[in-house]
C-alpha cells in the first residue's frame, strides 16, 4: 500500500506520469507493472513510460513523458522548451527533447542530440528543460527569424531576457547554428530605449541601418505628443499598431490630429507596425524620400 501512495506522489509531480525505472525504484516488480497496464492502471505513453490512472495527462504530461522516455540525461528543448517558458503557444505536437546520448526513435518525440553535457539547465513544474539563453539559441537554429523575433521579445516583456548569459552563450559558440541569428535578434535590445514598446525599437534599427538621422520619439511638438519627430524637417511618423492607436476611438482621432498637424506645418505620415517588422528597408528608403523631399520645401 505504501509503494501505491508513493507512485501516487511522484505521479502528481510529474504531471500524472512515470517511468519503468521509477516504478522499480518504488519497488514494484516487472510482474506487478505487466499486470497493472493489463488492468489499465497504467497506461502506456512511450516504451519505459507509463500516465498513471488516466490518459489525460495534457501538455506538460506529454512534455514529461517525452523526458522520461528518453533517459536520464534528456532534457525540454528547443521550440518546445519555448512553449513551457511560456514564449510560445501552442504546445507542439512533436515534443523537442535533447539528449547526450543516442536515441532511438518514439512516436511523438523530436530528439536532438548535443555535444557534450548541458551547460545551463533547470526545471520549470519539476520538468527538466534547457535555460532560458540556450533555449533562445536552439530556436534560433531551427525556427524562421519571425519565430526567433517572436520568442525573443516575449522573453524580454516578461522579464526573462538577461543579455549577459546570452552573450555569454555567443561567446562560447561564435559560429554554432543559430548564432548569428540569435545576435541579430537580440541587437536591437541593445539601444538606450530598451524599455520602449517593440515597434520602437524596431523603427529606430531601420533608421540606424537605412543611415536616417535619428528622430526623436515620443516628442511633444506643440500640442500633439508625436510618434517619431524630424525637427529641422517639421516631418512626423505616427505608427498605427503602437499601444495609444489600438481602439477604435483612437482611429478616428488619430485621423483628425493629422490634418490639425498638417494644418500647423508639420507633414506627417503613418506607417504600420507590420511594415516595420516586416519591410524595414521598404520604410527607411520611403522615409529617406520624406525628408529629401521636406528639405526641398523648406529651403534646407
Amino acid at each position: 500500500m505504501r509503494s501505491h501512495q508513493k507512485l501516487a506522489e511522484l505521479a502528481a509531480r510529474q504531471h500524472g506520469v512515470v517511468s519503468f525505472r521509477q516504478l522499480r525504484e518504488l519497488g514494484f516488480s516487472k510482474g506487478k507493472i505487466a499486470r497493472s497496464s493489463e488492468a489499465f492502471r497504467l497506461r502506456r505513453v512511450h516504451r519505459g513510460v507509463y500516465a498513471v490512472g488516466h490518459d489525460g495527462i495534457g501538455d506538460r504530461g506529454r512534455c514529461m513523458a517525452a523526458v522520461l522516455a528518453c533517459g536520464a540525461d534528456a532534457i525540454l528543448s528547443h521550440w518546445s522548451a519555448a512553449w513551457l517558458w511560456g514564449l510560445q503557444s501552442p504546445c507542439p505536437a512533436d515534443i523537442e527533447v535533447t539528449t547526450t546520448t543516442p536515441r532511438r526513435r518514439r512516436d511523438g518525440v523530436r530528439v536532438h542530440r548535443a555535444a557534450g553535457a548541458h551547460s545551463e539547465s533547470g526545471h520549470i513544474e519539476q520538468i527538466p528543460v534547457t535555460a532560458l539563453p540556450q533555449t533562445l539559441f536552439d530556436v534560433a537554429a531551427t525556427r524562421s527569424a519571425e519565430d526567433l523575433a517572436t520568442v525573443v521579445d516575449r522573453a524580454r516583456r516578461r522579464g526573462l531576457l538577461d543579455l549577459d548569459r546570452v552573450d555569454a552563450l555567443l561567446e562560447h559558440r561564435p559560429r554554432a547554428p543559430g548564432s548569428s541569428r540569435l545576435r541579430a535578434a537580440i541587437d536591437i535590445y541593445r539601444d538606450p530605449a530598451f524599455d520602449r514598446a517593440r515597434s520602437e525599437l524596431l523603427f529606430l534599427d531601420l533608421t540606424r541601418n537605412g543611415g536616417l538621422p535619428r528622430p526623436a520619439l515620443n516628442t511633444w511638438v506643440d500640442r500633439w505628443e508625436i510618434d517619431a519627430y524630424w525637427a529641422a524637417e517639421r516631418f512626423a511618423v505616427e505608427v498605427d499598431g503602437w499601444e495609444t492607436h489600438g481602439t477604435r476611438r483612437a482611429f478616428e482621432e488619430d485621423r483628425l490630429r493629422t490634418e490639425d498637424m498638417k494644418l500647423a506645418g508639420i507633414d506627417v505620415v503613418r506607417v504600420t507596425a507590420r511594415r516595420i517588422e516586416r519591410q524595414p528597408r521598404e520604410v527607411a528608403d520611403r522615409l529617406r524620400s520624406h525628408l529629401e523631399r521636406r528639405r526641398r520645401e523648406l529651403g534646407l
